[in-house]
């Protein structure tokens, strides 16, 4: 049993923690405004599940899902963070975010920008492709002819594989997407962005495999 510590309680970390906790790990979870306000989502998750400030559930992880929005990356607890395998599932968004000139340009990536806030951890980048109603109801077992594919990518090839049997005890296989430099290639408005996966409008998704997902990265321009 693995334990996932979340950073981040929004529709992304909340499925995560669902999977998860169906893969038979444990879940603790975190958002900026106290453990105190996630009684209720700790309760629907069931004895798996805990909550935490984002500082515990960064200690308690040995898996830390990182899942807010890319202007709380200053906020993120560092210190605790150094040396975990922590997967970025954040999509920089300026109407939210503000303008970044680097992301705004092509000099750096999200996940590039992350790791000069948590400059220990071992980031890969995941999840962040994908409509969480689908990361939901697109899981299947190993084996299954309709296994949906995600891309990851990352510059600790331990990091990667942790993260890549992880994602596969959820029900998803994995594409190698490169390293944090490449992952633009799987950034909000790419090919391999939603669109493999069917309409958010269709909660239920349409699988995506793995040779749809490396079409899709192989297209992708910058």
């Amino acid at each position: 049993m693995t334990t996932v510590g979340i950073i981040g309680s929004g529709q992304i970390g909340t499925t995560l923690a669902r999977l998860a906790i169906g893969a038979g790990h444990r879940v603790v979870l975190s958002n900026s405004r106290g453990p105190e306000t996630l009684a209720a989502t700790v309760a629907e998750l069931g004895l798996r599940a805990s909550a935490a400030t984002s500082a515990e559930a960064a200690a308690a992880g040995d898996i830390v899902v990182v899942t807010v929005p890319v202007s709380a990356f200053p906020d993120l607890p560092a210190a605790t963070l150094g040396g975990k395998t922590v997967i970025d599932t954040c999509n920089y968004g300026p109407e939210r975010d503000g303008h970044i000139p680097e992301l705004d340009g092509t000099s750096l990536t999200s996940s590039e920008l992350l790791r000069r806030y948590i400059p220990d951890a071992l980031i890969v980048k995941a999840f962040n492709n994908i409509f969480y109603k689908h990361l939901l109801s697109l899981a299947r077992p190993a084996g299954a002819a309709d296994r949906t594919y995600l891309p990851i990518a990352g510059d600790s090839a331990p990091a990667k594989a942790a993260v890549t049997k992880f994602i596969d005890s959820i029900g998803y296989g994995v594409i190698n997407a490169g390293s944090l430099a490449d992952s633009w290639r799987q950034a909000t408005g790419t090919p391999v962005w939603a669109t493999p996966y069917g309409p958010t409008s269709v909660e239920s998704g349409q699988p995506a495999g793995e040779d749809t997902i490396r079409a899709a990265l192989a297209i992708a321009t910058r």
